[in-house]
């Protein structure tokens, strides 16, 4: 190779070389340029109002809230039309009906108030007699006159009148029965001496049942009356205590 050719050869050399600094400078340049873009510039106006969204899901299900007070009561509605009449009916065998049971109820009423307002403990009950129109219990619980007339009042009775031979023959082996030698009966003085009545308040001028000797108010302070088993009357002092018989209407309420 002789020196003309080399030494274009180097000037070809250069002159790439030359190019290639160039393109990096230039590349270089872009770079930067390229940095100084991203920087962000001056905040620009507001824009305008977008459209409003679609919308969000909903929500979870809140607490159950307290309830509130009662209102007030509405005004009565209109009266309604009237119904229509209802189909005849052949009353007279159910009237019966229910009659026959009103009685039915009734006295079982009032024996279901006798169970529960007459009758004593049952340790207490030596029996009941019965007749047509009276109930006759023996209440063998000691008491004194008074209080033994206020126990039969209590419930609706009174202490019992003997007022016939068949009632005192009755209550006489009433006792007699009970193993007891007397009770009280309502028969007394109280209100004035040596004139005795019933517990209702009716003179004894159809029957009585003294002993022989009887009333003899003896010591000025017997006052009160029992019947022994035998069916005879005593008066003897309202202070002491025994047994009694209360007797009982049956119609009574």
């Amino acid at each position: 190779m002789n020196s003309g050719l080399v030494l274009l050869v180097f000037q070809i050399g250069l002159l790439f070389l030359s190019l290639i600094r160039s393109g990096e400078s230039q590349h270089i340049a872009d770079e930067s340029c390229s940095v100084q873009i991203l920087v962000p510039g001056l905040k620009g106006e507001p824009g305008e109002k977008g459209e409003k969204g679609e919308p969000g899901r909903l929500g979870k299900v809140g607490p159950v809230g307290q309830p509130g007070n009662k209102g007030d009561t509405g005004d009565l509605g209109p009266k309604g039309e009237n119904g229509d009449p209802g189909l005849p009916c052949e009353c007279g065998p159910l009237r019966k009906v229910i009659g026959e049971m009103d009685i039915l109820v009734t006295q079982l009423t009032n024996e279901l108030n006798f169970i529960k307002n007459a009758l004593p403990s049952p340790a207490a009950v030596a029996g009941v007699r019965e007749v047509e129109n009276k109930i006759y219990l023996l209440v063998k619980e000691e008491k004194r006159y008074t209080d033994a007339h206020e126990y039969c009042r209590d419930r609706g009775g009174l202490l019992i009148m003997p007022k016939d031979e068949a009632t005192n023959s009755l209550i006489a082996s009433y006792i007699s029965e009970a193993g007891l030698s007397r009770v009280f009966i309502g028969v007394n003085d109280l209100e004035e001496e040596g004139q005795f009545v019933f517990t209702d308040g009716s003179p004894l001028q159809t029957f009585n049942k003294w002993r022989t000797g009887e009333p003899n108010n003896a010591y000025d302070e017997e006052d009160c009356a029992e019947m022994v088993s035998s069916g005879g009357w005593n008066d003897v002092t309202c202070h002491i205590t025994m047994y009694f018989v209360c007797e009982f209407d049956k119609d009574a309420p």
